[in-house]
């Protein structure tokens, strides 16, 4: 009962603090203490996502974006999850590696826009290596932060009992890793959404981050504001289903006020 009402009282606290944002909005904007071409109003936005959603192009928008974020997160995912697990696990492998993603990882993805369209040229691919790089260095190192975190108690226990290192890896590792490593993918992909715009400013026809940087040309702060609400919108959607797949998948798992 008392989760319950804990629960509760945080979708009211939630539910309240956005309507004190669209209220803010509102003052600022219908009572003229904003510039229409800073702050456009919520009427003037609403109109743009009706319009756009009218003609069909707002769902491309939202399609074509949420599959490049979504491909160029999932490739990060496959390759840092075993990178980020030998390193854990090997002091040699981690000699090897963790320079260079250290040393990548402080790269500007933006600085890297011109060598992916040089390697892979303006097609899809390089929208998502573009996505693939904002993620995966950072993903590594914290995947190998979380099995470093296991207990090493109960590796010794696995191998006394004559666990190899397969099993080892996919029997203990994996799955006492996995609460941590569904939190490492929450956090990742919301930064893969960041790195939408970067991905979307060379070559694109089509996304929410294309529409923002062609309203930015005009002053269409109003469009501006929709493509921005929409990337919201859609990230929160994905962070809920990964909440959701983290119950489902780990239930044992309990976290601080859960």
């Amino acid at each position: 009962m008392k989760k319950k009402t804990t629960r509760l009282s945080y979708g009211c606290l939630s539910f309240i603090s956005f309507c004190v944002i669209i209220a803010a909005w509102c003052i600022l904007t219908y009572g003229g203490f904003m510039n229409k071409i800073f702050m456009p109003s919520p009427t003037a936005v609403w109109n743009s996502l009706v319009g756009m959603a009218g003609d069909g192009s707002l769902w491309e928008h939202c399609w074509l974006s949420t599959k490049r974020v979504m491909i160029g997160w999932v490739w990060s995912a496959i390759a840092a999850l075993p990178i980020g697990m030998l390193m854990a696990r090997s002091k040699v492998f981690s000699a090897v590696i963790q320079p260079i993603i250290e040393f990548a990882r402080y790269l500007p993805v933006v600085a890297l826009v011109p060598l992916t369209i040089l390697y892979l040229g303006i097609d899809e691919n390089q929208k998502y290596v573009i996505i693939f790089l904002g993620t995966f260095f950072q993903l590594v190192l914290m995947v190998c932060d979380t099995v470093s975190s296991i207990e090493k108690n109960m590796l010794n226990a696995a191998s006394t009992l004559g666990a190899n290192k397969l099993q080892l890896y996919a029997e203990v590792i994996f799955p006492a890793a996995l609460p941590g490593l569904m939190d490492d993918f929450r956090m990742t992909i919301g930064w893969a959404w960041t790195y939408l715009v970067v991905a979307e400013m060379v070559a694109a026809s089509a996304g929410l981050g294309y529409i923002i940087l062609k309203s930015q040309r005009f002053l269409a702060t109003d469009v501006i504001f929709a493509g921005l609400i929409m990337i919201g919108l859609i990230g929160l959607v994905t962070d809920f289903i990964l909440r959701i797949l983290t119950k489902i998948i780990v239930p044992w798992h309990e976290r601080l006020g859960d």
